[in-house]
């Protein structure tokens, strides 16, 4: 019996044959050909202005912060159901996650709750759009716009979402994106910062070379203390090949998601949602279980690693979490995760597999 994978990337003779030869001819007046090439066909592919690759997502979100002028004692606002690189990027500045309650539907952070948590010393709002569901950006940029905070997207699960005939990531201030060897496009590891904002762009180009300024004429000076997490080459050139597969990538996760929903339909849980006008990228179709219906994760997880197949959990409450304060009264947030799981997806899964997963699913689902 094959093994199922949680997830794994699609890899091609096409992303082969570029890293081939960023490894024998990206090298001195071509270490950055295939980088910029890869920033500028993600950037077209978003239609944003600007693209910064990076070594990885959390890196960006922290260059993103540090440019907006976040720092100690600020406050980031961000909800609790989340992966811990969306609050870690906060407390590598000295500010102070803030995590807020969840909507049921789209497990991504309540507006209403953004709006009731903010104080003087709110400096951003963090809208993650979780497993490829979009947050309410219409809400989340009013709440911005009348309060005057940068509203920011990590966009690290979301590549192939849109809001309202916008790609996910190109709303905000800024936008973040993961390019992980789980995620739908993957450069192994990686991430990338977008922006309208060509201030804010020249900004973090600094800070993401040291803090040297483009143009600046001295040789190794910088204007300002910076970071380093840059791309490599090699990476950029797979990511190039990705960008060009981009469509068949989305469409790949849409099939698996698809297939997820109609064999599951008619169980008591809930999956991913694609509300009206919005196009969800499905990066990790999950199903929460209704409430009072019997459902035992740990169970479902070891009939999984039986069957030979790869569990992963729902995300836990960030809140939950040894190094931060507990928040039980976000009760949408700790009652999800107990009742969920994701599923497995890539590239090329087969409908066989599929059904081995959902066998698993339904076995579990009401049983005591």
């Amino acid at each position: 019996m094959s093994r199922i994978h949680y997830t794994k990337p699609s890899i091609t003779e096409l992303e082969i044959r570029y890293a081939t030869d960023a490894v024998t001819h990206g090298w001195g007046e071509r270490c950055y050909e295939y980088i910029h090439r890869f920033e500028n066909a993600f950037r077209s592919h978003l239609g944003v202005e600007h693209a910064i690759a990076t070594s990885s997502c959390t890196g960006a979100m922290h260059m993103g912060l540090s440019a907006l002028g976040v720092g100690r004692d600020d406050e980031v606002i961000l909800g609790d159901t989340n992966w811990i690189a969306s609050a870690s990027a906060v407390t590598y500045l000295g500010a102070k996650p803030v995590f807020v309650d969840v909507l049921p539907d789209t497990w991504c952070v309540d507006p209403e709750k953004v709006e009731a948590a903010i104080t003087p010393r709110t400096k951003a709002i963090i809208a993650t759009h979780i497993y490829g569901n979009l947050c309410d950006m219409d809400a989340l940029l009013a709440i911005g716009r009348k309060h005057g905070l940068p509203v920011i997207e990590d966009a690290a699960e979301a590549v192939g979402s849109q809001w309202k005939g916008r790609r996910a990531g190109s709303l905000g201030i800024f936008g973040v994106f993961s390019f992980h060897g789980t995620k739908t496009m993957t450069t192994g590891e990686g991430g990338m910062f977008v922006t309208r904002d060509t201030a804010l762009y020249e900004k973090v180009l600094t800070l993401s070379n040291h803090g040297r300024a483009r143009g600046q004429t001295k040789q190794f000076w910088p204007e300002m203390i910076g970071f380093k997490y840059k791309i490599s080459n090699v990476q950029a050139a797979i990511g190039c090949a990705q960008v060009e597969r981009i469509d068949e990538l989305i469409a790949g996760k849409r099939r698996v998601f698809k297939a997820y929903e109609q064999a599951l339909a008619g169980l008591p849980l809930r999956m991913n949602p694609e509300p009206e006008g919005t196009v969800n990228g499905f990066w990790m179709p999950s199903f929460v279980v209704d409430e009072g219906v019997p459902f035992d994760r740990e169970a479902l997880l070891q009939a999984f690693h039986e069957d030979e197949i790869d569990g992963r959990v729902f995300f836990w409450p960030l809140s939950m979490l040894p190094m931060f304060t507990s928040r039980p009264e976000n009760i949408v947030s700790y009652g999800l995760y107990a009742r969920a799981s994701n599923l497995p997806t890539y590239h090329d899964i087969s409908e066989a597999e599929i059904e081995r997963v959902v066998r698993c699913v339904r076995a579990y689902i009401g049983r005591n």
